[in-house]
């Protein structure tokens, strides 16, 4: 392939022959007929195949490839080639920007072809090896080494890394691999070699292939971990659907070649000649014994094509049915002691079926023989096959003396054992218990009952149904068991659901109402017993004790759901108190403007008031709550019952719970509003002379604190406790003529170290508040000699020393910054809950600064009077002397 050069003269300038038209012209039909020839080259080159299937193949390929678009890559870098590039593109011919795009494409493959041949050629070695290299190891020592270097053609390539060009690429390895196995086990001759020569050539050919396939995923591993984003999770259907088949081949043709040499074969020793009357017959025998070899020497078609998969496995199975009886008589040999069962097959049928069926495939096999007539009439057919008939059928005769032996074992042992076992299996109570104790039952997991029917009856029942299946004769009492499995069915099913019921029920029971309700688990137990001491599955009563138990458990289910659902409304109200928010704060009014410290407390206090008004209500309804479940299990209303008094006691720690977590979650609520950087009161600094303070000051702050949380603490005074073993609440107590005595929960609650840690917590993180916001009212200490100062002694002095006016400007100079100074500081703080305003404290200091300017305006003034009075008097006196 070669570029046609253009006919003209090019020596001279590009940009002088770009003007020419007539060598534009020219040069831009060759440009056209560049390009089409280069257009043509690609499509072709990309249509390229491989010649063969072989891997070697796609190496030629790339070369081919590679060579032809070198020479034109080679052609188009001439100088001359070039020249008339430059020229059209300075002429700005509409031509070149085709031509430019079919010159990148043949760029692109040209580098393409390059990467490829150079990566392919690292596996030429392995891949000669693989389709032609002698020795019968080589291709199994090659498949590592040839895996490994297409790992790294994969990981390093620029074009191989794609699935579109790696994928092919096994597929034709899989093909040579396959095509070499092939080879060496050609069953045209296979069968005609030393046997045990070609039992190795099989094993070599299976190692091959399984290899090829060990080898590839051990590589996918190694692709995965090498760190590559680009993994090998190719359709491996098409690698080693053909191998996989073929190793399937390869272990079918060992298996025959071990039937016949090391089982059939070896049966015919020399010295069986020595000993036999007739030593012919045994060669005719060995004959026989050969011909079971005459279907697989002559197969009409390819035993590793997928297409013939199905053929061969007739032929394996017509060889395996010839060689059957001995591998029968191992199987059941194997499996004595753990025989394979059919679905849904008890052990014992299930064994003896398994024994028979395995007879009857064997007694099939005998079967067929014995109906080929004129196999063992004719004399030729004695000749050949006689003896071998004979040690089949001594097999055979062997193998089902054993079996019948093993069937009969089997059922013996079964009947004798069912006869012992059923009538003692049918005495056992209908029902058991987890623990069985003769106490009071106080809580829902003092008993656990389950049905008592053994799974040893239920499978005897499934004996019987197979034996008699099988025709074996049973014993009466399983008969008449096995006739009554509908009723056990129904017993055990109904027992189960009952109890279900009864456990599940109980589950819901707290241990304070399995105490309150203790009589009626005890009644309710009382039932239940007697299907565990007296009933049995021989009982006639079974159905009725079912039924009591089922309208026992119900009467217990609607007392236990009245009872949970007054516990639910109890509750509730109990989570009503303890979600209830008992501080609650004042919103900012006009806007940025907090309540101040007194009237932030006071907001809170009011507020709690309310709640706890509501609180109380919710709490004063809880005893007649309580009076509902008196009347439902004791019928009294009186809130005294000496059966509820646990009860009582129950809800009455529960209501003290709810308090002390109503407190502490409350109490942390506050905390963490006093530690978080949300201003909700205010307090002022003011100058309190000769003291700068807050107002109100830290003592009264950290009192109206104290007296908040006590506050909080304090409502559950209102939550008067009941009297000992009921639910009314304690009456006041006279202690003295003037002392009245409230028996509340604030007694239990406030000693409560969770609340007592978050009490103190509180008013520590107060305290720390407080001396931070009265430390940053120390830089204000540097104003203080603006009220420290005696300003009558400061002034007296300074008017009799008369100073100089420059001395009066310092000192005006100085106040009058001090009071512009202090405007410009910043006049709020805020810090966690307080903002502290600094305004009052600014304008005090502002004013005591003017206070000085005036002052020293005032003493300025004087001294300026006087001394002008002084000049005044002096010029009047020169005036009067002249």
């Amino acid at each position: 392939i070669k570029l046609e050069m253009p006919a003209i003269n090019l020596d001279g300038e590009v940009t002088v022959l770009a003007t020419v038209p007539e060598v534009v012209q020219s040069l831009k039909s060759c440009a056209l007929t560049w390009q089409k020839l280069i257009s043509t080259v690609l499509e072709e080159q990309l249509k390229k195949v491989p010649q063969d299937d072989g891997p070697l193949a796609e190496i030629d390929l790339w070369r081919e490839k590679n060579a032809t678009l070198s020479a034109l890559t080679e052609q188009i870098k001439l100088p001359e080639v070039q020249k008339v590039l430059e020229i059209l593109q300075e002429a700005e011919s509409e031509c070149v920007g085709d031509l430019q795009i079919v010159l990148s494409d043949l760029k692109k493959h040209h580098m393409e072809a390059q990467d490829n041949v150079k990566f392919l050629s690292t596996l030429e070695r392995h891949l000669k090896n693989l389709t032609s290299g002698t020795g019968a190891d080589v291709v199994s020592n090659t498949i590592p080494s040839l895996l490994d270097a297409l790992r790294m053609v994969w990981i390093l390539s620029r074009h191989y890394n794609k699935e579109e060009l790696m994928v092919p690429l096994l597929e034709r390895i899989a093909w040579a691999i396959a095509t070499r196995v092939y080879k060496a086990v050609d069953l045209h001759t296979l069968f005609q070699e030393d046997r045990a020569a070609a039992k190795i050539k099989i094993t070599e050919a299976k190692t091959t292939l399984e290899q090829w396939k060990k080898c590839y995923f051990i590589t996918c591993i190694q692709v995965e971990e090498s760190g590559s984003e680009r993994y090998w999770k190719f359709d491996v259907k098409r690698f080693f659907e053909k191998t996989d088949h073929m190793v399937s081949v390869c272990q079918d043709l060992h298996y025959i070649f071990q039937v016949v040499i090391e089982e059939l074969c070896n049966v015919f020793i020399p010295e069986l000649v020595t000993v036999t009357a007739n030593p012919k017959r045994i060669h005719v025998l060995q004959r026989g014994v050969n011909g079971v070899m005459i279907p697989l020497k002559e197969l009409t078609f390819d035993p590793f094509s997928l297409e013939s998969a199905q053929d061969w496995g007739s032929v394996m199975e017509e060889f395996r049915e010839d060689v059957l009886v001995e591998n029968i008589k191992q199987i059941f040999v194997q499996n004595l002691k753990d025989p394979p069962l059919y679905k849904n097959h008890p052990p014992v049928a299930g064994a003896i079926s398994w024994s028979r069926s395995l007879f009857c495939r064997i007694k099939r096999t005998i079967v067929r023989f014995q109906e080929v007539e004129e196999l063992l009439t004719t004399e030729r057919g004695k000749e050949a096959c006689g003896f071998f008939w004979y040690l089949v059928k001594q097999i055979y005769l062997q193998v089902a003396k054993k079996m019948k032996e093993y069937e009969d074992q089997k059922y013996h042992q079964w009947r004798e054992s069912t006869e012992q076992m059923l009538p003692l299996l049918l005495k056992d109570t209908v029902l058991t218990v987890s623990s069985v104790t003769e106490e009071p039952v106080t809580t829902k997991k003092s008993v656990c009952f389950t049905v008592n029917f053994s799974p040893v009856i239920r499978e005897i029942i499934l004996e019987t149904k197979y034996m008699e299946q099988l025709g074996l004769p049973v014993p009466e009492i399983a008969r008449y068991v096995a006739l009554q499995e509908e009723k056990y069915l129904r017993y055990t099913s109904k027992l189960k659901t009952m109890l279900d019921r009864y456990h599940k029920l109980m589950e819901t029971v707290s241990e304070a109402e399995a105490k309150l309700l203790d009589d009626y688990i005890q009644e309710l137990w009382r039932i239940l017993k007697s299907g565990h001491k007296r009933l049995t599955w021989n009982s006639l009563g079974i159905g009725e004790f079912i039924h009591q138990c089922t309208q026992a458990i119900g009467k217990f289910e609607v007392l236990v759901h009245q009872i949970h659902n007054i516990s639910e409304d109890i509750s509730s109200k109990l989570q009503f108190i303890e979600s209830t928010n008992l501080f609650k704060f004042p919103r900012s009014k006009n806007g940025d403007k907090l309540p101040e410290a007194k009237e932030f407390f006071d907001y809170i206090k009011c507020e709690q008031a309310k709640d706890v008004e509501h609180m109380v209500r919710n709490y004063s309804a809880i005893p007649p709550l309580l009076i509902e479940v008196e009347g439902q299990v004791a019928n009294t209303n009186s809130g005294k019952a000496p059966k509820l008094a646990s009860y009582y006691a129950y809800w009455e720690n529960r209501i003290y719970q709810v308090l002390t977590q109503l407190i502490v979650k409350n109490l942390q609520v506050f905390n963490a509003a006093v530690l978080a950087n949300v201003p909700l009161l205010q307090i002022e600094a003011v100058l309190s002379v000769p003291e700068i303070s807050l107002q109100p000051d830290a003592s009264e702050i950290e009192k109206m604190t104290v007296q908040c949380i006590q506050d909080c603490i304090e409502v559950t005074k209102r939550f008067i406790r009941w009297m000992h073993g009921t639910c009314v609440e304690c009456p006041p107590q006279h202690v003295k003529a003037d002392e009245v005595v409230t028996f509340s929960f604030y007694s239990d609650v406030s000693q409560s170290p969770l609340i007592i840690e978050q009490a103190v917590l509180i008013t520590q993180n107060v305290h720390r508040l407080l001396a931070s916001l009265s430390k940053c009212l120390n830089q204000w200490k540097r104003y203080d000699l603006l009220w420290k100062s005696d300003k009558g002694t400061v002034l007296d002095r300074l008017a009799a020393e008369k100073p100089a006016c420059v001395v009066f400007d310092e000192q005006l100079q100085f106040y009058m910054k001090v009071a512009q100074e202090v405007t410009q500081q910043p006049l709020i703080k805020d810090e966690q809950f307080i903002r502290l305003q600094l305004s009052p404290l600014a304008f005090a200091v502002q004013e005591n600064a003017k206070a000085w300017v005036m002052s020293l305006g005032k003493l300025l003034n004087e001294l300026v009077r006087e001394e002008l009075f002084r000049l005044q008097d002096e010029i009047q006196v020169g005036v009067f002397s002249l």
